[in-house]
């Protein structure tokens, strides 16, 4: 599920036309890469939660013929919590487990020690920690002891930290107690309530390169960081 429904408010002025995710980087829209790191990945089939100017991402779906991938609109602004559960609704789909990721962001880490840490049958959920020089803009992930479980999400602090890369995995099911059609977020509804009540949200630290495209100043990065980690390195489309 990648999430592409949020206005981008703080970048708006720059895509008066396109959502946030279609923003132009490296010759394509950003969606595109996030979709090829999903798919170099193997993950499959996709679904696209849209909100704001959400015939754009649909257009743009159907343009580029992406197999596997469906795009469903909310008809209100639903946070990220909520946009997940109303497509993952629509969808028609019924996985073991989701993952979630932001459709404005890249954390161009392998998948598989996120997965692994399913291998606990009491995990419910596990986050992408990614390690940044300077966490102010993201906030950070706080853990126990063990650096392996989720205890709260920290204020925004200068300084190294490890952030929330903004990508998910999540057991079918794991949300079923929480209401539909209305806001939810996943950073302050959904993991604090499931840490309230005791669950093992698992965190995954990875060392890798990641980039989010919300704000004027790391939107002009995003040429160079797609152009230095994935442009020519094994594309599928």
């Amino acid at each position: 599920m990648v999430l592409a429904g949020g206005a981008g408010t703080r970048i708006q002025h720059l895509l008066p036309d396109l959502p946030k995710p279609l923003a132009p980087v490296a010759g394509r829209p950003f969606l595109h890469w996030v979709l090829r790191y999903l798919i170099e990945e193997g993950i499959g089939p996709i679904v696209i939660s849209t909100g704001y100017l959400g015939d754009r991402i649909e257009d743009f779906v159907a343009d580029a013929g992406h197999p596997g991938v469906q795009c469903r609109r909310e008809p209100n602004p639903l946070g990220t919590a909520g946009g997940f559960l109303f497509a993952a609704d629509l969808s028609g789909l019924t996985p073991e487990a989701w993952l979630v990721c932001n459709g404005d962001s890249l954390a161009l880490a392998s998948l598989a020690p996120l997965i692994r840490a399913f291998e606990d049958p009491d995990t419910p959920a596990a986050i992408l920690g990614v390690q940044v020089d300077d966490a102010a803009r993201y906030g950070t992930l706080e853990t126990d002891a063990t650096r392996r479980r989720l205890v709260r999400f920290a204020e925004k602090r200068p300084g190294a930290g490890l952030v929330n890369a903004g990508v998910y995995l999540l057991r079918a099911g794991c949300l079923d107690g929480f209401p539909r059609n209305r806001p939810l977020s996943f950073e302050f509804d959904v993991f604090p309530t499931l840490v309230a009540g005791g669950a093992k949200i698992a965190v995954v630290a990875a060392d890798a390169p990641f980039l989010d495209i919300g704000t004027v100043d790391s939107l002009r990065l995003a040429d160079r960081f797609v152009s230095t980690h994935m442009v020519g390195k094994n594309p599928r489309f």
